[in-house]
């Protein structure tokens, strides 16, 4: 099996609010962390890739650590910042310049030194002449060279990633097996509903903090997933509550909504997870709908099923059908019941996600789909909007991901929309687009006639039009040759006329 290399991992340290996640955005080119004015904004480790000159490296920012914050999860916080420092193969301190040399600066020193990891520290906000002037406090940490930055406005951003590069070019690559084409899975859903669970069981430890407190969950982190043959970059996001209930938290939730969704409309597959004890509601709806117009392939994972496992048959129906009366439009999702308490049939829902995203790339032979189509055509012929009697002439896949195609038709440019939904039934049940939503695009053919008509209509009109002013040119010619004839005519008699 081939090997490839893993780009190594450069993390963020420091307290809460010195500039992390300002200075992580700036490096990455992205928006992926929040910056907020709120001490303990971050709170899982958030990871971006990164480049600077050749070299690829892997960003990591972390919550702030042993400073003051306000936030009851601070402790668990601290946890997950220490163990990604336990993999980190350079760290970088960030420390407040403005406040100079705090307990906690020291403690974070001496905590990452026994890490035995090369360490590069970086005093922020220094834009200021106060910040400025207390640089000399840091060499006390004992960690050498100190740079000088803001990263608010860039400075000296790039003198301390040159000194990264120095660094990351005297480590040894590491290698894992190469992998077949990666994906992305975003797991959503309201908040409280075990999407953080749900990604520590997939991953097998403890990569996404997990609390009872609703909100946990601030950025949308991607951590990548090797699952047999498949690489699977799984996407932890924020829960979505109501929009009037998102604007009265403030803004730290606004913005991780915003990047909840934003992380759905780049996913390949969501998972969309319900809790089993409340089933699904009208923000599932919504959460849901946005995924079916993004063209995103979608899994419904019933999380806490192992609270309800025991109910019988008629129950496990009961629900299923009420899941599906709430979600009528996504008729074509699967239905996966599981506990990330327990592990149970995590493992199938890994398949059913692998299935749906293979299903979403799937292209189908021309040949294929036009014998497929004559055959439900002659079983319901189609319909349009008019109700007038259709044939399809001819089709094509025109795109994938979602699957899409082109339909040629006698007279219809729209068809009526439930013979719409059954040919995508149909489609889906001939080659298996499991999970995946499929676009329809319908084209009369008399439409790209009559554009090719008009078009010869406009040449002939234009070629008559040159023609005729051809003929204009001409006479006008004529008539000047004419008055000119005349002119000269009249010259000569006036000079018989004085010669006589």
């Amino acid at each position: 099996m081939s090997k490839r290399a893993v780009g190594p991992s450069v993390v963020l340290v420091g307290r809460p609010n010195v500039g992390k996640s300002t200075l992580f955005n700036r490096i990455t080119g992205t928006r992926r962390s929040i910056v907020a004015p709120v001490a303990g904004t971050t709170r899982d480790a958030v990871m971006a890739p990164a480049k600077w000159g050749e070299r690829d490296f892997t960003l990591v920012d972390t919550g702030g650590l042993f400073g003051a914050t306000t936030d009851p999860l601070h402790p668990l916080v601290v946890e997950q910042g220490l163990r990604a420092l336990e993999s980190a193969d350079i760290v970088v301190m960030l420390v407040d310049g403005r406040e100079g040399v705090v307990p906690g600066d020291e403690e974070i020193a001496r905590r990452v030194r026994k890490l035995n990891v090369p360490m590069l520290l970086a005093v922020n906000k220094t834009d200021d002449k106060t910040a400025r002037a207390r640089v000399d406090e840091f060499h006390r940490l004992g960690i050498e060279p100190v740079f000088e930055v803001s990263a608010e406005h860039g400075d000296g951003v790039y003198e301390l990633l040159d000194e990264v590069g120095r660094r990351l070019a005297t480590l040894t690559p590491r290698h894992v097996p190469a992998e077949s084409g990666e994906f992305a899975v975003a797991i959503v859903g309201r908040p409280n509903v075990g999407k953080s669970s749900l990604v520590n069981r997939l991953l097998r430890q403890q990569r996404m903090l997990v609390s009872e407190i609703p909100g946990t969950t601030r950025d949308s982190v991607d951590i990548l997933l090797r699952w047999r043959d498949h690489q699977i970059r799984l996407v932890d996001t924020a829960g979505m509550r109501r929009p009037g209930k998102v604007a009265e938290a403030g803004q730290v939730e606004s913005v991780s909504v915003v990047l909840a969704k934003r992380a759905m409309s780049r996913a390949d597959v969501v998972v969309l997870v319900v809790d089993a004890t409340e089933g699904a509601g009208d923000r599932e709806g919504a959460i849901a709908g946005e995924a079916e117009q993004a063209g995103c392939g979608i899994v419904i994972a019933v999380n806490k099923w192992d609270l309800v496992k025991g109910r019988g048959q008629e129950f496990v129906k009961a629900f299923d059908d009420k899941l599906r009366f709430q979600l009528k439009f996504l008729e074509f999702a699967p239905i996966v019941h599981i506990s990330a308490l327990t592990g149970d049939r995590t493992d199938r829902l890994l398949q059913v996600v692998t299935r749906v995203a293979e299903a979403r790339a799937k292209k189908v032979s021309t040949s294929e789909l036009n014998r497929v189509l004559e055959r439900v055509t002659a079983r319901h012929v189609p319909t349009s909007k008019t109700r007038r009697e259709v044939r399809i002439l001819y089709a094509a896949q025109n795109h994938t991901n979602p699957p899409g195609f082109l339909l040629f038709t006698n007279v219809a440019s729209e068809l009526h929309f439930s013979y719409e939904r059954y040919l995508v039934n149909q489609l889906r049940e001939a080659f298996g687009f499991e999970g995946t939503p499929i676009r329809l695009t319908i084209r009369r053919r008399a439409d790209a006639k009559n554009r090719a008509e008009g078009k010869g209509q406009r040449a002939n009109g234009g070629a008559e039009g040159r023609g005729q002013r051809s003929k204009g040119k001409a006479a006008g010619r004529e008539r000047l040759k004419g008055r000119e004839r005349q002119a000269r005519r009249e010259l000569a008699a006036r000079r018989r006329r004085r010669e006589q």
